[in-house]
């Protein structure tokens, strides 16, 4: 079986022709796993750059390069190829140049002589976030061409099991029932659903129950008639009649909505309010819940008939601590939402950042690590990744989330192995090299594994 092909990224090496500089390229290319492009001026760097075909991902530049200036070269990299990885390296006299480079967008200004190991640490970390930043965008293009759901951040089985249902449910007629924590992005789902069924074009229409008093509720629902001096006012029935109609935290419905809404999906018909008779309507209904339905209709609390109903297309929204490799994903396309929101240039995470993102239990799901990262984001200043210390202090060096991985009597080798490394791959948040170092295997058998268990 073929072993998947070896990705070389490519770092423009900007020095003269020295010792230094040809030790510097070989421990990018033999240590570093990279192919170097040497160039032994500013002026041959920016002809490289100007150069159409394959990308560049990172560039070694000194400071003081031969007839281009180190810091310009850095301006000019960027504007060309924005998400470059790119360090600086100074001599004592050039290090209060460090300061501007950095907020240039350089990811390290590094003295002489060069401590090759801290270089390739810079570069590996660089490289990584610019492979999270072209996955997000890679799984957002494929998830809005195929299914619309393009802010569904993920590659988890779970997710990506649920959009696949969803791609099913989505152009039918029939009512959708989505159950889930808090903040697991319910809201989101439902309007994906919409834009994907044949009544995108008309209206999407959102009631929320929790938390209202019945008689608000009943009017939001199906309008309130005229009185003195007020005119009447159409429900969300009505407004959603041939479109959508979604009722965010069902299960708060009190029993006398519940049995109107029960005659609404059975007849297409519902009362309006005044003593003016029957009106008819068939909206869609997706309905949302953060309760057991199931078991609220065993306790009496929610009618039984229209649970079933609305559960024929029942779907459950994963909580994101059961999706825990999606963590840097969802991480890198929030960052970059929220830069371009509030105009931050944050540029991605370094691994503590993650590392301590990957321990939290999340018990808010996607709505709080939204708002955490969002906090993060605006007090950044100036072009850098992310670090352990920006975060909150209730994130920062916690213990790691125990795992729940039991083996039961009778379960194969394969069974257990299998479930090893799905569990060690969503501690590590995804990341292979570390969870093949963790399995105590290599990369290319974790590979193989993934392959052979169709853990991908």
């Amino acid at each position: 079986m073929p072993e998947p092909s070896e990705f070389r990224p490519r770092v423009l090496v900007v020095d003269r022709e020295l010792p230094e500089t040809r030790k510097l390229i070989e421990a990018l290319q033999t240590r570093g796993g990279m192919t170097p492009v040497w160039a032994r001026d500013g002026e041959a760097a920016l002809h490289i750059l100007e150069e159409p075909g394959e990308p560049l991902h990172g560039m070694v530049c000194e400071a003081r390069a031969q007839r281009v200036d180190g810091l310009r070269l850095l301006r000019e990299a960027l504007k060309r190829h924005p998400d470059l990885c790119a360090v600086l390296i100074a001599g004592k006299a050039d290090l209060e140049s460090a300061t501007a480079a950095v907020r240039a967008g350089a990811a390290d200004v590094l003295p002489k002589p060069v401590d090759l190991d801290k270089l390739l640490s810079v570069l590996r970390q660089g490289l990584s976030r610019q492979e999270l930043r072209e996955e997000v965008h890679r799984l957002q293009e494929q998830l809005s061409d195929r299914f619309g759901f393009e802010r569904l951040v993920g590659r988890s089985r779970a997710l990506l099991e649920l959009i696949a249902r969803l791609r099913q449910v989505a152009p039918t007629e029939a009512p959708v029932l989505l159950e889930g924590e808090s903040g697991t992005g319910k809201t989101l789902i439902t309007q994906a659903v919409h834009r994907n069924s044949s009544r995108h074009a008309e209206a999407f229409v959102t009631v929320h129950c929790a938390g209202v008093a019945e008689p608000v509720l009943e009017e939001d629902l199906f309008g309130r008639p005229a009185g003195r001096g007020t005119p009447a006012r159409p429900g969300s029935v009505e407004t959603a009649a041939r479109g959508t109609l979604h009722l965010d935290e069902a299960g708060d419905l009190p029993p006398r909505l519940q049995t109107q809404l029960l005659r609404l999906m059975s007849e297409g018909a519902y009362e309006r309010p005044g003593g003016l008779g029957a009106a008819e309507a068939r909206p869609r209904l997706i309905a949302t819940t953060s309760r057991d339905l199931a078991d609220l209709v065993r306790r009496g609390k929610f009618r039984d008939d229209l649970y079933y109903l609305l559960a024929g297309a029942r779907l459950e929204v994963p909580p994101l601590r059961a999706r825990r490799e999606d963590i840097p994903l969802l991480t890198h396309a929030l960052i970059e939402e929220t830069n371009h929101a509030h105009g931050r240039m944050v540029t991605g995470a370094t691994r503590g950042f993650m590392d301590s993102l990957l321990q939290h239990s999340w018990p808010g799901n996607v709505r709080e690590l939204k708002s955490v990262l969002e906090g993060v984001v605006l007090f950044t200043e100036g072009r850098r990744a992310l670090e352990a210390g920006d975060l909150p202090e209730y994130l920062r060096d916690r213990p790691p989330v125990p795992q729940d991985f039991r083996i039961r009597v009778g379960m194969s080798m394969a069974e257990i192995e299998r479930r090893a490394i799905q569990e060690t791959l969503q501690s590590c948040g995804g990341d292979k090299a570390r969870a093949a170092r963790v399995l105590g295997i290599g990369l290319r058998t974790l590979y193989r594994k993934i392959k052979e268990y169709e853990l991908a």
